[in-house]
């Protein structure tokens, strides 16, 4: 079997077609920075606070709906 000679601007070319080719794009995304995790201990501290001006203003309720109105604007992202 006979080997195929390459010349020196052969494989020049070569080169340079392999050089010319693109790299791939990269697509690039935007990070956020994450929000750090409610914890158990941040939900009853505003359900405290929620049962607090509860309590003052004389309204009717109990700790579940405070806890559930703590969880709720907490992920809502109030304080």
């Amino acid at each position: 079997m006979a080997t195929k000679k390459v010349t020196p601007a052969a494989e020049k070319a070569t080169t340079k077609k392999v050089a010319e080719k693109k790299a791939p794009a990269v697509k690039t995304t935007k990070t956020t920075k994450a929000k750090p995790a409610i914890t158990e201990e941040d939900i009853r501290k505003k359900a405290e606070e929620i049962y607090n001006a509860r309590v003052a203003s004389g309204e009717e309720g109990n700790h579940e709906s405070d806890w559930l109105k703590a969880e709720k604007a907490l992920k809502a992202g109030k304080k």
